[in-house]
């Protein structure tokens, strides 16, 4: 009998490591099966919506109710009142330099000045027209002048030459802003540039183009760019921010051997929309991310990671050396999608109805988004809050019976039910 009881626990054990090994190879297959997907297929998070819609129907209709959300009917009717206009743009109405060409005709010019006939205005019609501008040569006259000094000696003195944006450079500041503007804002490279001034008549190398750009960027950033970045620490309402990595090449060593690239971070930030602004750091540690944000006080939208945690710790937990402000996490709905779409790889129902609610938040909140800053708190409060609210009941319930399990699943209703407060903050202010 003791025999028997023995094989059965081992039996048991067996069948315990079992279940375990088949549960870990199903996670490394669905694992794989994502990274193949983003890899060969296409990075895009994409889902069938109305498939969703169909199959999660009823209670999406139930959140619909209970948040008083505007129906589709009721969208569609909005939509027809605010048709586009119909027919030929009226050119008269736009802001634009205006240039007049007057048709006339000859025989009856003719009968005019013979008093046969008279003028008595023009048909008038509008099209669009383009002016090439091109280069120009500024030509920077000092005024000379002979004039006699104390001692009685005649000596010629020149206008004092007022400060250049380069010295030496043969490029006006309008010409130095119009290759900026064509390079990093229109997207031409400098050898497409350099065509375009060989079509208006003169060649300017790209090198030179090059050398402009280089200084251009040096003083900029360290003006410009520093005051943008200033300002934005000073005055915005909420900075999002994200980080990611890059491979560093080093510089070569006398010997030419080869030597591994080393790892660097570039980290964005973005400043109500307005400033963006990016900055390279060789680490992405807490304390270069608090040096980053140094001085700020405000709302932070940031994904959770740990390096972003002592942003927001609480007044008993700083460190001596912070800088009293305080900041306000502001948690990416887009990363808790991420993490239901990935989930669905492992078939989960949960999963694809954690799609379907965040899909509907979406979707409500994408009709506020022209209104002005209180007008969008207002009916947050009143249609969105109702969807978030009952978004957490759901995913603390489901986190429940799941919290035990290793997997994808387990991992997206962890994250949102970790993220809580921080998901919630867009409930606090429209802007």
């Amino acid at each position: 009998m003791g025999r028997i009881a023995e094989l059965e626990a081992l039996v048991a054990q067996l069948t315990r490591e079992r279940d375990v090994l088949r549960a870990s190879h199903e996670r490394l297959r669905l694992e794989l099966e994502l990274l193949k997907r983003r890899i060969f297929v296409a990075k895009a998070e994409r889902v069938d919506t109305t498939q969703l819609e169909l199959e999660f129907a009823t209670k999406l209709a139930e959140l619909d109710r209970l948040a008083d959300t505007v129906r589709p009917a009721e969208e569609a009717q909005e939509k027809r009142k605010r048709a586009r206009p119909k027919g030929r743009r009226d050119l008269k109405k736009v802001t634009l330099p205006e240039e007049r060409v007057e048709i006339v005709d000859p025989v009856l010019e003719g009968w005019v000045a013979e008093g046969r006939a008279e003028r008595i205005g023009f048909e008038e019609s509008c099209k669009l027209a383009y002016q090439r501008g091109g280069l120009r040569r500024l030509v920077v006259a000092r005024a000379k002048y002979c004039a006699v000094n104390q001692r009685g000696d005649t000596e010629i003195e020149t206008a004092e030459m007022p400060k250049e944006t380069f010295p030496r450079s043969m490029a006006a500041p309008s010409l130095l802003a119009h290759v900026a503007i064509d390079k990093h804002c229109d997207g031409l490279p400098l050898f497409r540039i350099e065509d375009r001034f060989v079509r208006d008549g003169l060649r300017v190398e790209r090198g030179t183009m090059c050398r402009w750009l280089e200084d251009a960027g040096a003083t900029l950033g360290a003006t410009v760019v520093a005051a943008m970045r200033a300002e934005a620490l000073r005055t915005a309402f909420c900075i999002a921010t994200d980080a990611t990595g890059v491979l560093v090449q080093p510089e070569p060593l006398p010997d030419k051997k080869r030597q591994p690239c080393r790892r660097g971070h570039f980290f964005v930030l973005i400043a109500d929309r307005d400033h963006i602004f990016f900055e390279y750091t060789p680490k992405e540690t807490s304390r270069v991310v608090a040096e980053m944000f140094k001085g700020y006080s405000g709302y932070i939208q940031a994904d959770a990671k740990s390096v972003y945690d002592v942003l927001f710790l609480p007044p008993e937990e700083k460190p001596p050396d912070d800088d009293g402000a305080e900041r306000r996490e502001v948690a990416c709905w887009s990363h808790s999608r991420t993490k239901f779409w990935e989930a669905t790889w492992a078939k989960s129902v949960v999963a694809r109805e954690g799609l379907a609610r965040i899909g509907r938040i979406f979707e409500v909140d994408a009709k506020f988004r022209k209104k002005p800053p209180s007008e969008i708190a207002r009916l947050r409060d009143r249609h969105l809050r109702p969807h978030i609210e009952a978004f957490f009941t759901w995913a603390k319930a489901e986190y429940e019976l799941v919290k035990e399990q290793r997997g994808l699943l387990r991992s997206a209703l962890g994250y949102v039910v970790r993220q809580e407060g921080a998901l919630k903050r867009v409930l606090e202010d429209g802007r």
